[in-house]
Formats: structure tokens, sequence, C-alpha cells
């Protein structure tokens, strides 16, 4: 089978156009799960009763288990779940009518906001801890301690890994395809079935994946490049 150069090139805008479904996913998961790793770090680092526990064992289950497995158990049981609350509280939640990029994101955030703790916790630790202490000298809160002193210069720490679990997001979000989620790749697959051209779409699908995550490198290279200018701001 020779391969179509010119059905690739063809057909390379069609799988371009489903770039923002992917970009859709990566970013809302990553926001997310920014947000919830941060409240996980706290529950860990101030070993709050219970919480410090179940979260030690959800971020061991989600580092644990391929991603494809957990998008799986999302999308088979997290309408089960919902069911049984419906008959349980007498609810009428339409679970057939969810989209299934709900549970794609639902199941990607939940991935990432297990790395992202972890991330966000080893870069708060990373942070002298005298700094806290001289922020209580000069009357500051807890809260503003944190907004203004620790949290600016462990961002700087944590931003090489947020870049990685970024792009990993990116690359990542090809498995949504496996509970409909029509992203680059499903697209490509879909498109390829046109006259079994796969090796041609994988091409295309590649290409984009690639700049994607080429230019969201250079981005987050470059608001390291300026953080560390005002860590520096911050310590002299």
């Amino acid at each position: 089978m020779n391969f179509d150069i010119d059905f690739a090139i063809r057909t390379f805008p069609t799988v371009l156009k489903a770039a923002p479904m992917t970009l859709l996913i990566a970013v809302i998961s990553m926001l997310l799960g920014l947000l919830l790793g941060f409240l996980i770090t706290l529950c860990r680092m101030y070993k709050v009763p219970v919480l410090n526990k179940l979260a030690a064992l959800y971020v061991s289950f989600i580092r644990g288990t391929p991603l494809l497995v957990q998008i799986y158990v999302i999308f088979f049981g997290l309408p089960t779940f919902i069911n049984y609350l419906n008959q349980a509280m007498n609810w009428h939640i339409p679970v057939n009518n969810i989209s299934p990029l709900v549970f794609a994101l639902f199941a990607f955030t939940l991935n990432t906001t297990a790395y992202q703790s972890e991330t966000i916790r080893s870069a708060l630790s990373a942070v002298d801890g005298g700094q806290m202490e001289a922020a209580y000298s000069v009357g500051m809160t807890t809260l503003q301690s944190f907004t203004r002193i620790i949290i600016p210069q462990a961002l700087v720490v944590a931003l090489p890994n947020f870049g990685n679990i970024f792009l990993g997001l990116i690359k990542g979000t090809s498995l949504a395809f496996a509970v409909r989620v029509v992203e680059i790749l499903a697209v490509a697959k879909i498109e390829a079935g046109d006259g079994y051209k796969y090796l041609e779409m994988y091409l295309d699908a590649s290409i984009i994946y690639w700049i994607m995550c080429f230019l969201f490198e250079k981005l987050f290279i470059l608001l390291e490049n300026r953080l560390k200018r005002y860590k520096i701001e911050i310590t002299t």
C-alpha cells in the first residue's frame, strides 16, 4: 500500500478542526485539577483528620492505575451511581442525556488533580518555611502569607512540572475517543475509514499534536522566565 501524500494534505484541515475540542478538554481539566489539587495538598500538609488519609489514598490510586482504565470506570460507573441516586433519593437526573464530553472531563480532571497535587506539595515544601514566620512577624495573615509570599515562589518551582502535566493532557486526550468524544484522533480515524488511509491520518494527527505541544512548551518556558525574574525581585 502506497502512502497517499495528497490525501494526507487534503484531509489535514479536517483533522485540524478537532483541535479546539482537544484544547477544551486539556484546559478545563488542567484548571479544575489545579484548584482541586491545591485543596488536596492543604489537606495533606496540615494533616486534616480523615481527609488526609483519603487524599493520600486517592493520589495513590490515580497514579497507580492507567488513564484509560480510569476513563472506562467513569464512563460506565458514573451512570450506574447516578441511577442509584435517582432511585434512593427519588431524583430524576437524565443519565442518558449526559454528553460523553462530561464523562471525559470528569475522568481527566480526576487524573490530573492527583498529579498536580503532588507537584504543588513538592513546590510548597521547597519554599523556606522561615518566610512564613517572617510574614507573621510583620502582621500578615496566613492567607496573605500564602498569596503574597509562598505561592509566587512555589509557582516558579512548580511551573515546569505543570507544563509537563499539561502537555501530557493534550496527548492524553486522544484516549477520549474511547468514550465517543470526537477530538483529533477520533476525526483522524473517521477520515481514515474512507479508503483505509490510516497511516496518512495518523501522521496528520501526530503533526497537529506536535505543533500544539511545541507552542505550549514555548509558552511555559516564557512564563517560567518571567516568573524567575519575579522571584528574584521578591528575594532580593
